[in-house]
């Protein structure tokens, strides 16, 4: 099934609400009225209930109680409050799978974009953009399992969902992977065109015109598959993508010495993904 034909499936294109549709627009239109928004946040009780969950969470560290969402917009900035309500729309948008763990899904998911924000923070680029993508970064797996069931868990036979070869499985099998799915539907959901660049660019970040958040991520990746496969120090030094992380500036201490515990860096945010 070509990449246009999976697109076709009834079952892959996930529903978003309406309300996180107009937020993701919002990211193209600089003269959206941050207010407007928070009103119509605000009228969705469940996104409204999750938003103010997570703002009052460890993760934020905020010095007083978040009432309201307008609150958590004076409190966390428009760009954090965003942040939050694309990633929850985006980790309620499949609901069941079969032959998926999603919470394992999720909780890889949601490592790799908490340490793609700390990454970020280190070489000053905009965490927010990097945590959002690192959550997606994967989303095209997810695309996959819907829209071809059978083909997606005869690849998961071969290399599982954190298989480090997954992505040239696929390539093998179809002649494209779930970063080119994930870029498209990035593009489909309405998101603006880097979001689908770094997508589409994290497997291979040194290839063709090079983006700093699809280093970024690639790194992200592998050090949330790496907490979750428990790797060892020898895995970790022998799987390490020091080219990449160079290109960065950055070396395996950055992650062995100086990334905090993933499971302290992310304290708060599992109410992303429950």
């Amino acid at each position: 099934m070509n990449l246009e034909a999976l697109f076709q499936q009834q079952t892959a294109l996930p529903s978003i609400p309406k309300v996180v549709q107009e937020v993701i627009e919002s990211f193209n239109n600089e003269s959206v009225s941050i207010e407007e928004i928070a009103k119509k946040l605000a009228a969705d009780q469940v996104l409204s209930a999750k938003i103010l969950r997570l703002a009052n969470s460890s993760y934020y560290h905020v010095s007083r109680t978040i009432g309201t969402v307008e609150d958590a917009v004076l409190m966390l900035g428009f760009m954090t409050v965003r942040t939050l309500v694309v990633s929850t729309g985006m980790a309620g948008s499949f609901k069941k799978l079969p032959g998926v763990d999603l919470k394992l899904f999720w909780r890889y998911s949601l490592d790799t974009a908490i340490v793609a924000k700390w990454l970020a923070k280190q070489v000053k680029l905009n965490s927010d953009f990097a945590f959002t993508v690192g959550l997606m970064h994967a989303i095209g797996q997810l695309v996959m399992h819907a829209g071809m069931p059978e083909q997606a868990l005869q690849v998961d036979k071969v290399a599982g969902p954190l298989d480090a070869r997954r992505l040239d499985v696929e390539r093998k099998s179809f002649g494209y992977d779930f970063a080119d799915v994930g870029a498209e539907l990035a593009k489909r959901w309405r998101f603006p065109d880097e979001f689908a660049q770094v997508i589409k660019a994290f497997p291979q970040p040194l290839e063709g015109t090079y983006d700093p958040f699809a280093a970024i991520v690639h790194l992200a990746a592998w050090r949330a598959r790496a907490e979750e496969n428990k790797y060892s120090a020898d895995e970790l030094e022998s799987t390490f993508p020091a080219e990449v992380a160079a290109k960065l500036g950055l070396r395996l201490e950055t992650f062995t010495e100086e990334l905090p515990p993933l499971a302290e860096l992310g304290e708060g945010m599992q109410e992303l993904i429950n």
